[in-house]
C-alpha cells in the first residue's frame, strides 16, 4: 500500500498509462492541411463523431462543461464546417450534432497517424508481451468508457 492508500501496482498502471499517453501525443506526427483544434473543440468533436445527433446540453454534460462553453465550441466547429445541427423532428427546439464529411476524412487521418507509431512499436514487441497487450484490450476498453463517462 502506498502512502495515499492507493495500492502501489494501481499507482504503476496509472502512471505508466499517462506516460503512455503523453509519448503518444507528442510522437504523433504533423498533419498538413489539417488545422489545429483546442483541447476543449477536439474533445467534443470526438464525442459527436463517436455519437452522432448528441445534443449540445447532452455534450455538455459528458464533458463537464458549462452549457455556454459547449455552444461556443459547437459555434465554432460549426464555423469550420465540422459539425451540422439538426432539427429535432419530435421539438424543433432542440438541434441534434452531426459530423461533416470532412469532419470524418479529418477523424481518419488524425487517426491513422497517431496509430501508425504504436502499430510500428507494437511490431517490435515479443509475442508475449503482444499477447498480454491483446489480453489486456478489453480491460483497457472499459477504462477508457469509464473516463468517457465521467466527462
Amino acid at each position: 500500500m502506498s502512502i495515499d492508500g492507493v495500492p502501489e501496482a494501481q499507482r504503476s498502471v496509472a502512471d505508466l498509462l499517462r506516460d503512455l499517453a503523453w509519448n503518444i501525443h507528442r510522437r504523433a506526427p504533423e498533419i498538413t492541411g489539417i488545422d489545429p483544434l483546442p483541447a476543449t473543440e477536439l474533445a467534443l468533436l470526438k464525442h459527436v463523431l463517436d455519437a452522432p445527433g448528441l445534443t449540445v446540453t447532452e455534450v455538455a454534460r459528458l464533458m463537464g462543461l458549462k452549457q455556454s462553453n459547449a455552444s461556443a465550441a459547437v459555434r465554432t466547429l460549426t464555423e469550420r464546417g465540422l459539425l451540422t445541427r439538426s432539427s429535432s423532428p419530435t421539438d424543433r427546439r432542440v438541434s441534434h450534432l452531426v459530423p461533416t464529411e470532412e469532419a470524418r476524412a479529418q477523424n481518419e487521418a488524425i487517426a491513422a497517424a497517431w496509430s501508425g507509431p504504436v502499430r510500428a512499436a507494437l511490431e517490435q514487441l515479443d509475442g508475449k508481451q503482444k499477447a498480454a497487450l491483446e489480453a489486456a484490450s478489453e480491460s483497457l476498453g472499459a477504462l477508457n468508457r469509464l473516463l468517457q463517462a465521467k466527462g
